[in-house]
Order: C-alpha cells, then structure tokens, then sequence
C-alpha cells in the first residue's frame, strides 16, 4: 500500500468502530476517530462538494444545503454559475479532477450528479481520498465499474446511498411490509414498467462549434471520443450506448429496487432480453428483459420481468388493473400488489376490501439525501448504500448486456462473467478511453 492508502484503510477501520458505538446509542464522536481535521463530528455539519450541478443534481444539492456547500464542479458554466449564485461561499471548478485534489482538506463528502458514464470514474477517486459518496443511479455505467464502487466503498468503510429517492418514501415501506407479511401468499413473479423508452440512433453528421459554456473533453470523459453536438447534451445522451442504458438504465434502478427489497433479491441465475433489432449505437426503442433469482432461504425462486417503449405484462389486461405509466406487480399465490411511487394497492379488490395491514416495523426515513449526510457524520446505516445498490445496478445493467449480445445468459457474480457467454465481457467491462482508468 502507498502511505495515502494506509492512512485510509485505517480511517476506514476506526469509522466502523465510530459507527458501532453510535449505534449502541452514544451521541457525540471525537473528530479524532473520523478521520482528523476534513471530517466533521455529528455536532457539526458535513463539508459537501456538488459535482454535477444542473438539472437532477441542481434538485439534489438543495437537499443538503442544510450543510455545508463548500465546492461546486460542473462542465456546463451556465450550469455553474447558477449554483454559485445561491452558494456564494462555494469554490467552483470546471474539473472534479482539480478541485479533488485542491479541497480534499475541506471536503467531507461528494453528490455525484453527471452523466452515467461518468459517475464511477468521479465516484471512486472521491472515495479512494476518503470521500463518502452519494451517486446518482444508475451507480454505474457498466457492471464491472459497479464492482468497483461497490468494493471501493467497503474498503474505505465510507457512507454511501444511491440516488433512489423513493426508497426513502412512505409507499414503499408500506409495500415491503405487505410483501414480507405474506399478504398475497408467497410472490414468485414480478412484474416492472415504465412506459416511455428512446434510442436507435447513429450519431449526428453535423458537427457544429463546441459552444464557450461546454467543456466538451471533460464532458466525454471516459467514452470514446465524438464531435460535439447539442443533441448530447443536456438532455438526450442516453440515446446512445457510449454515454447511457436506455431506459432501463434510466428508470430500471427505480423501479427495480422495491422488488430487490421486498424480495431480498441479491444475483440473478439468469437473464435474457428482446426488443428492436440492435442498433451498433443508439438503445432500444421498445425492451422486456427477465431475470431469473434463486431461492433464498425460505423464500422460493423469482421470475422479474422488465418491459418499457409501451409494453406491458398480459396480467395488467387479463385482470383490470391500473394502467399507470411506471408500476411494479407482485403476483403471489393469494393474490396481487401493484405499486408505482405513491400508492400501491392490492388486487382482486373485492377479496382484500376488509384487508387490515400489518403492523408498520420499517420506520420513516428522515429523508434520502439526510439519511446519507446522517451517516456521513454518525457511521450509521442508509437504505441504498453500496453493498445493497451495487447488486442492484449489476442486475439492471445484465438486462441491457443480455439484450446486446442476443443470448440468454448464465451469470456468474463470484467471477463477474457471463459463463456461457464470453462475447459479453466486452460490455461487461467497457473500455475507457486513456487517461480515464479506474
């Protein structure tokens, strides 16, 4: 180990003594045990650099400015300079690069908030400086940098919480109760949708001028190099394989995530996926993928089905049930439960009229971004952290790899490889273009 990685592995083991006596109730931490002079005792606010600033990342560091906003990072200056007029003592940067190795004295904690393709390689030099880290889902961009992330993370004993908010909410808790409660018998299929999808797409002839505000190189970051072109950003660039998941990776992390809690899903046995005729660039117009889990424990095998572009599981017909845009349906042996953010019920009406729910045992979340900045201080728990939302993201990306390579797939977590599959490991571990290795 480099003197820089020592001195992090044993923060990481003190950390986890700090989150063991704050677990056993004591209030207070000696600064001391959480790393020295950038890291901040629960009676103080975490130091918070926001990289990735406009759009989702602009709605998400204003759920943390109850603390410190002590550095801002984006490529887009338009985007910049807005967060730096409402966070006027924050130091701004265009490259997450610079300002880590400028602020690693003043930062506590990073919100990655940038393209999908970009989320690890930020993610993972934040945490190997002893950075915890909230990231965007989902978490990676391919299911090796996942891997990483996800063993970075554990080694360095840092708080950690994927971007999906609707873990953090009411409904959701509610869901699992039921599902655990066994209040539609025992569940072995699930359904998940989301209705809009985009893709098939080759690349812009035109290459019109970088505009000033863009930093176009950095923007790339990892994936190959391309000419500029608006269609990429702000909004559109999941349409293509370099930069995003298509739908599924969008919303696959979202939705996905109440059935892996529920279910206590952790790796599939095996994945396959169809849609349209696979384009060498653009993501899918339309997508089912389906997954198969083991038993686990008690609990009996799994059958999860993803379906976007406008498809639908035959059950949602075959029994009248809501035609909500986005939705999970657990199908158990006494019945069925459909969920979306918000509100979930449970199905044939008339058999569950006079159903009384189980008691409540999961609590409320103080809130997705302050359970994070919680941990950050305390060493205590969040309900996406790595360890839960790596084999998550590694399940939703498998779907996109499945569909790419037009075979059903055996997966093999232990060795990350699809074992009988090896064309696969191409997108399994995507190249990085240089200078960009984790």
């Amino acid at each position: 180990m480099t003197s820089h990685e020592n001195r992090l592995s044993r923060r990481a083991l003190l950390k986890k003594s700090a989150a063991g006596a704050a677990m056993a109730g004591l209030t207070a931490v000696p600064r001391s045990v959480l790393g020295g002079a950038g890291h901040a005792p629960p009676s103080d606010k975490v130091n918070v650099a926001g990289i990735g600033v406009g759009n989702r990342g602009w709605q998400v560091i204003q759920m943390m400015e109850g603390h410190n906003i002590v550095a801002l990072c984006d490529v887009d200056s338009n985007y910049l300079a807005k967060a730096a007029s409402r966070y006027e003592k924050a130091k701004t940067y265009r490259d997450f690069r610079r300002m880590l190795d400028r602020e690693d004295k003043h930062i506590d904690a990073v919100m990655v908030a940038t393209t999908d393709h970009t989320h690890i390689p930020i993610s993972v030099m934040a945490m190997k400086m002893g950075k915890h880290s909230y990231t965007e889902k989902p978490l990676g961009h391919s299911i090796h940098e996942v891997r990483e992330a996800t063993q970075v993370a554990r080694r360095y004993g840092l708080a950690t919480q994927l971007g999906t908010g609707a873990h953090s909410g009411s409904n959701y808790r509610r869901v699992v109760e039921l599902i655990r409660a066994r209040a539609i018998g025992e569940v072995r299929e699930v359904n998940v949708w989301c209705d809009e999808a985009w893709g098939n797409r080759y690349r812009p002839r035109e290459t019109p001028p970088v505009p000033q505000h863009l930093d176009w190189d950095l923007w790339l970051g990892p994936a190959p190099y391309r000419p500029y072109h608006p269609c990429y950003h702000p909004i559109a660039w999941r349409n293509w394989w370099d930069f995003g998941n298509g739908r599924l990776g969008d919303m696959g992390c979202h939705l996905i995530d109440l059935a892996f809690w529920a279910l206590d899903l952790k790796c599939p046995l095996t994945v396959e996926a169809k849609g349209t005729p696979v384009h060498p660039e653009g993501t899918p117009l339309w997508l089912i993928a389906r997954w198969e889990f083991p038993t686990r424990g008690e609990l009996p095998p799994v059958r999860l089905t993803w379906y976007d572009g406008g498809r639908r599981p035959p059950k949602q017909k075959e029994h009248n049930l809501p035609d909500w845009p986005e939705g999970v349906l657990f199908v158990g042996s006494d019945g069925m439960l459909i969920s979306h953010w918000g509100k979930h019920e449970l199905h044939p009406r008339e058999k569950f009229a006079d159903f009384q729910p189980p008691p409540r045992t999961i609590p409320e979340s103080i809130g997705h971004a302050e359970e994070w900045l919680s941990a950050c201080k305390t060493g205590g728990p969040t309900g996406c952290n790595f360890d839960y939302s790596g084999p998550l993201t590694e399940t939703v990306l498998l779907g996109t790899v499945a569909y790419r390579v037009g075979q059903k797939m055996e997966w093999d977590p232990v060795n990350v490889k699809a074992a009988n599959c090896p064309e696969a490991d191409r997108l399994i571990r995507r190249a990085h273009r240089d200078g960009w290795t984790l």
